[in-house]
């Protein structure tokens, strides 16, 4: 059985109302008069599986460039920039997904999705410095770092806004 929690006005039907209402039951439909919030967190869930999704490309892009790179050739190679982003960025989407049914996560949501935002300021950083030393020899390589460049953006874009919504939350859950 069906059940909602939407008011709703019943609107009768004067056309088919009988005169015998014994015999034929009276015809009534019922119509939504407000549409509800999203109250269960749907939008954490599937900015958390975006966040997995990311995580999981960027180790991707790191372990071809574990396979194909010298150790010490790039600075994202030496610290394993897409390997240490892409495992944070699945950790803090596991955890903003399990928000819908664990809301007590709430903090530690936004303090992994804070420490997320460091790190990849820091990939940022050590990625942009690589790209400034750009040679004709390594140019494929390079655009895979501006491949990994791009997804550290992507990654970031989804933290700072599920940060924002999840403090947005958090303080209206403080003020009821």
């Amino acid at each position: 059985m069906a059940c909602a929690d939407v008011k709703m006005d019943i609107q009768e039907d004067d056309q088919c109302q009988c005169q015998d209402a014994q015999k034929w039951p009276r015809m009534v439909r019922y119509q939504a008069t407000k549409f509800s919030e999203d109250q269960n967190g749907t939008l954490t869930s599937v900015l958390g599986s975006l966040q997995v999704v990311s995580g999981l490309l960027s180790i991707g892009i790191g372990l071809t460039f574990a396979v194909s790179m010298v150790m010490n050739q790039f600075l994202v190679t030496l610290f394993r920039v897409s390997h240490v982003t892409g495992t944070l960025f699945i950790i803090a989407g596991v955890v903003s997904s399990m928000l819908l049914r664990y809301p007590v996560l709430l903090t530690v949501s936004v303090t992994i999705n804070r420490a997320c935002i460091i790190v990849a300021l820091v990939a940022v950083a050590l990625i942009s410095t690589d790209l400034m030393q750009w040679d004709q020899n390594y140019e494929q390589y390079l655009k895979m770092e501006v491949l990994e460049l791009l997804m550290l953006g992507l990654q970031l874009l989804l933290t700072i806004i599920l940060c924002l919504w999840i403090s947005k939350e958090k303080h209206a859950q403080l003020n009821n």
